[in-house]
């Protein structure tokens, strides 16, 4: 069974930065991931996700602030989050190849 446990989530105050990783237990190379997010009272959505080759896309609302990149040899996956906004407050979840998910981490961004 896959793993994959993020970490890096806290209490920040808007504008400041936050950087989550996402370490899986299995070899993350030819996998695309992806971390996906949930606000309170809101579904599920996408945040940014990155192919095998390093290619990236990014919801509209976080473009210019976050960064998702990987490290293949470390089976690792990051989210550089900068500029954080009230609304950026969700549980944030690392997913691979759109079927194996972690148990999430909580960032929340308020004064």
């Amino acid at each position: 069974q896959v793993q994959l446990v993020e970490s890096g989530g806290g209490l920040v105050q808007p504008g400041g930065s936050l950087r989550l990783s996402c370490v899986a237990s299995v070899d993350i190379r030819g996998s695309a991931m992806g971390w996906y997010r949930r606000a309170p009272g809101k579904q599920r959505e996408l945040v940014a996700i990155i192919d095998m080759r390093g290619n990236a896309e990014y919801v509209d609302s976080v473009k210019g602030r976050f960064t998702i990149s990987r490290n293949d040899a470390e089976d690792t996956v990051y989210l550089q989050m900068n500029r954080l906004k009230p609304e950026d407050t969700a549980v944030y979840y690392c997913n691979r190849n759109w079927r194996d998910w972690g148990q999430g981490t909580q960032v929340t961004v308020s004064s």
